[in-house]
Protein backbone atom coordinates (compact mmCIF):
# COMPACT_ATOMS: atom_id res chain seq x y z
CA UNK A 1 0.00 0.00 0.00
CA UNK A 2 1.38 3.42 -0.80
CA UNK A 3 0.89 6.22 1.47
CA UNK A 4 0.96 9.58 -0.43
CA UNK A 5 0.75 12.99 1.57
CA UNK A 6 -0.83 16.18 0.46
CA UNK A 7 -0.15 19.75 0.96
CA UNK A 8 -2.57 22.46 0.53
CA UNK A 9 -2.57 25.11 -1.83
CA UNK A 10 -5.17 27.78 -2.14
CA UNK A 11 -7.96 25.47 -1.87
CA UNK A 12 -6.47 22.16 -3.52
CA UNK A 13 -4.40 19.29 -1.86
CA UNK A 14 -1.58 18.65 -4.36
CA UNK A 15 -0.18 15.16 -3.71
CA UNK A 16 3.75 15.25 -2.57
CA UNK A 17 5.19 13.03 -4.90
CA UNK A 18 9.21 12.59 -5.11
CA UNK A 19 10.84 10.79 -7.98
CA UNK A 20 13.06 8.18 -6.16
CA UNK A 21 16.40 7.47 -7.96
CA UNK A 22 17.77 4.09 -9.14
CA UNK A 23 21.01 2.79 -7.43
CA UNK A 24 21.58 1.47 -10.92
CA UNK A 25 24.56 4.24 -12.69
CA UNK A 26 22.85 2.66 -15.91
CA UNK A 27 22.42 4.72 -18.46
CA UNK A 28 19.01 4.57 -20.35
CA UNK A 29 19.96 4.12 -24.25
CA UNK A 30 17.92 4.36 -27.30
CA UNK A 31 15.04 1.59 -26.61
CA UNK A 32 14.63 2.79 -22.99
CA UNK A 33 13.88 6.39 -24.05
CA UNK A 34 11.71 5.08 -27.06
CA UNK A 35 9.62 2.76 -24.04
CA UNK A 36 9.21 6.03 -21.78
CA UNK A 37 7.88 8.49 -24.47
CA UNK A 38 5.24 5.37 -25.78
CA UNK A 39 4.16 5.02 -22.15
CA UNK A 40 3.97 9.08 -21.77
CA UNK A 41 1.79 9.34 -24.76
CA UNK A 42 -0.24 6.14 -25.29
CA UNK A 43 0.06 4.17 -21.49
CA UNK A 44 -0.52 7.11 -18.98
CA UNK A 45 -2.19 5.03 -16.57
CA UNK A 46 0.89 2.39 -16.25
CA UNK A 47 3.10 5.38 -17.03
CA UNK A 48 1.92 6.99 -13.80
CA UNK A 49 1.62 3.50 -11.35
CA UNK A 50 5.52 3.53 -12.43
CA UNK A 51 6.28 6.80 -11.48
CA UNK A 52 4.57 6.72 -8.08
CA UNK A 53 5.95 3.46 -7.15
CA UNK A 54 9.39 4.61 -8.05
CA UNK A 55 9.72 1.68 -10.57
CA UNK A 56 9.89 4.15 -13.95
CA UNK A 57 13.71 3.96 -14.10
CA UNK A 58 14.28 0.20 -13.32
CA UNK A 59 11.44 -0.42 -15.74
CA UNK A 60 13.32 1.62 -18.85
CA UNK A 61 16.98 -0.37 -17.65
CA UNK A 62 15.27 -3.24 -17.72
CA UNK A 63 13.88 -2.48 -21.34
CA UNK A 64 16.99 -1.37 -22.58
CA UNK A 65 18.81 -4.49 -21.51
CA UNK A 66 16.80 -6.94 -22.86
CA UNK A 67 15.65 -4.90 -26.49
CA UNK A 68 19.56 -4.61 -27.04
CA UNK A 69 20.48 -8.47 -26.34
CA UNK A 70 17.49 -8.78 -28.39
CA UNK A 71 18.31 -6.71 -31.48
CA UNK A 72 21.96 -8.40 -31.37
CA UNK A 73 21.00 -11.66 -31.44
CA UNK A 74 18.23 -11.36 -33.95
CA UNK A 75 21.09 -9.91 -35.80
CA UNK A 76 23.38 -12.36 -35.63
CA UNK A 77 20.63 -15.11 -36.59
CA UNK A 78 19.78 -13.24 -40.08
CA UNK A 79 23.32 -12.49 -41.01
CA UNK A 80 23.95 -16.41 -40.30
CA UNK A 81 20.93 -17.22 -41.99
CA UNK A 82 21.10 -14.76 -45.44
CA UNK A 83 25.03 -15.55 -45.48
CA UNK A 84 25.82 -11.83 -44.97
CA UNK A 85 29.53 -12.73 -43.37
CA UNK A 86 33.23 -11.37 -43.66
CA UNK A 87 33.68 -13.02 -47.37
CA UNK A 88 30.90 -10.64 -48.44
CA UNK A 89 32.42 -7.72 -46.32
CA UNK A 90 35.78 -8.54 -48.21
CA UNK A 91 34.24 -9.01 -51.40
CA UNK A 92 32.06 -6.08 -51.73
CA UNK A 93 31.63 -3.78 -49.14
CA UNK A 94 28.83 -1.54 -50.10
CA UNK A 95 26.78 -5.31 -50.66
CA UNK A 96 27.65 -5.86 -46.81
CA UNK A 97 26.61 -2.56 -45.71
CA UNK A 98 23.14 -2.87 -47.59
CA UNK A 99 22.48 -6.31 -46.35
CA UNK A 100 23.53 -5.41 -42.45
CA UNK A 101 21.05 -2.00 -42.23
CA UNK A 102 18.62 -4.46 -43.98
CA UNK A 103 18.83 -6.85 -41.39
CA UNK A 104 19.15 -4.29 -38.41
CA UNK A 105 16.09 -2.64 -39.66
CA UNK A 106 14.11 -5.74 -39.59
CA UNK A 107 15.73 -6.28 -35.55
CA UNK A 108 14.33 -3.20 -34.49
CA UNK A 109 10.84 -3.73 -36.12
CA UNK A 110 10.29 -6.90 -34.59
CA UNK A 111 11.89 -5.63 -30.95
CA UNK A 112 9.41 -2.53 -31.18
CA UNK A 113 6.76 -4.58 -31.70
CA UNK A 114 7.32 -7.29 -29.30
CA UNK A 115 8.48 -5.28 -26.44
CA UNK A 116 8.63 -1.25 -26.84
CA UNK A 117 5.38 -0.65 -28.24
CA UNK A 118 3.12 -2.71 -26.18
Amino acid sequence: MINITYHKEGDYLIPDLIMEKSNSTYNVGKYGHLRNKFLKEHKRGLYTKLMINGNLTDHLIDIDKTATARVKNIINKLAKTENVNEDLKQSNQFEWVRCMNNIKNRAEEIVFNELIYV
